[in-house]
């Protein structure tokens, strides 16, 4: 009798029953799973949310650079304070200031940019099931950090206004009826990633009074506030009520994203248990680049830079627009911000943003689908658009791409009878559209 072989099962990975449970959460960013296209030259990329630094005073900072790695090169180059170098955080208050928030530098911790105080943000509230409320849409890079530590996303509506704050009620309400914990809710209020709404300040009072009421912590990001173009640096949450939010801010659009230096501001008891986990995750945040970027805050007209970048996003965020309104097809809408880099597109009735890509890449353009700015699958009919880095010539015929694109699906579906062609060929007829 002949005895069969043994089978060998082989793997892709030979580690999978070794893992965590919570690396099923771990998923690929749908922004830099676009940058092998959106990199090449070829391409207009409308995706990427990369600031446009190349305006900054670069002779300035290498020097000033230079100059600190002379004189103070072995501490700037060692360990540092697990809460942040005492002058930077003195200095980022007088930053918060401009959004009327006052603060003690005791009150902050650095942490290595806002996604790594989100990070240990979430790491220290979240059990596995716990529920997070989250704008619908909401930037994808907090819904990857969330899904890492097995959170229950849920999405609160948003209109033109921001946040419903009567949505949120009933969201919290709901999660709890349900025997969910709500541990907090996570909102960009000023010109939100990825729709570009502004949170009224009405609504900022309303939300914070329903918070209070309900007893849900607010976790406010706020990398773009200082970015407003056609209004002035609109009053943070935290600056209306300090007991209830906990505030993450970032240079990473303000000044340099490579620094990786972000802060977060928090209530006395939760800073600390943050600063344990920051000295557990990574000892200290990075010490030269905080020396670095208190040396251009002292030495530099930073506010004058950043009105610099105002102009410069002001002209990018026009010539979108203009680009829209001229490319655009009948049943298509977009908000329109009033700062910082998003646009917020609705493709119109039954179109697919991600079936949309490939045919968009064939034009030479890139977005971003609206599916990943979402937990629950939707946002099939939405893309963000962003204005941050191209030219403003480029932008426009990116617009000028993207519209042929949806043209020649609108033609294909035209031909198989699957869409009114009165009701689709057209352009010019966008207006803004709720997020």
């Amino acid at each position: 009798m002949t005895v069969p072989e043994k089978r060998v099962e082989t793997r892709l990975d030979p580690y999978v029953d070794v893992y965590a449970q919570r690396t099923q959460g771990l998923r690929v960013s749908a922004v830099r799973a676009l940058f092998a296209v959106a990199n090449r030259p070829e391409v207009v990329s409308l995706a990427g949310g990369m600031p446009n630094i190349t305006d900054l005073p670069l002779d300035v900072l290498g020097s000033v650079i230079g100059d600190l790695i002379k004189s103070r090169g072995p501490q700037i180059m060692n360990y540092g304070s697990g809460q942040g170098e005492e002058r930077i955080r003195e200095q980022i208050c007088e930053v918060m200031a401009l959004e009327k928030v006052e603060a003690s530098p005791d009150d902050l911790m650095i942490s290595c940019g806002s996604q790594q105080g989100l990070d240990l943000v979430t790491r220290t509230f979240i059990d596995p099931g716990d529920v997070i409320l989250v704008e619908s849409p909401t930037y994808v890079g907090a819904l990857g950090t969330f899904s890492s530590y097995q959170a229950q996303v849920v999405h609160v509506d948003t209109d033109e206004d921001g946040l419903i704050p009567s949505a949120f009620r009933a969201a919290t309400i709901a999660a709890r009826a349900a025997g969910r914990k709500v541990k907090f809710l996570y909102t960009i209020p000023n010109f939100n990633n990825p729709s570009g709404v502004m949170m009224s300040i009405v609504r900022r009072r309303e939300l914070l009074e329903a918070a209070k009421e309900l007893d849900v912590v607010i976790v406010e990001d706020n990398p773009y506030g200082l970015l407003a173009i056609d209004v002035p640096p609109q009053p943070a949450l935290r600056s209306m009520d300090g007991g209830q939010v906990i505030y993450l801010g970032s240079f990473s659009k303000t000044f340099a994203p490579g620094f990786r230096v972000g802060w977060v501001l928090a209530p006395p008891a939760v800073l600390k248990k943050l600063v344990l986990a920051q000295e557990s995750a990574t000892l200290c945040p990075p010490v030269f680049s905080q020396f670095a970027i208190s040396e251009y805050l002292a030495n530099w007209d930073w506010q004058g830079q950043v009105e610099a970048f105002r102009s410069m996003y002001r002209e990018r965020r026009d010539a979108m627009l203009r680009g829209l309104d001229d490319h655009m097809p009948a049943g298509a809408t977009w908000t329109r911000p009033k700062g910082g880099f998003f646009v917020w597109l609705t493709l119109p009735e039954g179109f697919d943003s991600d079936q949309l890509s490939a045919r968009a890449t064939s034009h030479r353009v890139a977005y971003v689908p609206g599916t990943a700015f979402y937990a629950d699958g939707l946002g099939s009919r939405n893309m963000r658009l962003s204005y941050c880095f191209p030219t403003p010539e480029r932008i426009y015929e990116g617009t000028r791409r993207l519209g042929e694109a949806i043209a020649e699906e609108i033609e294909l579906r035209t031909t198989f009878g699957l869409v009114n062609p009165k009701s689709a060929l057209s352009v010019g007829h966008g207006r803004e559209s709720s997020s």
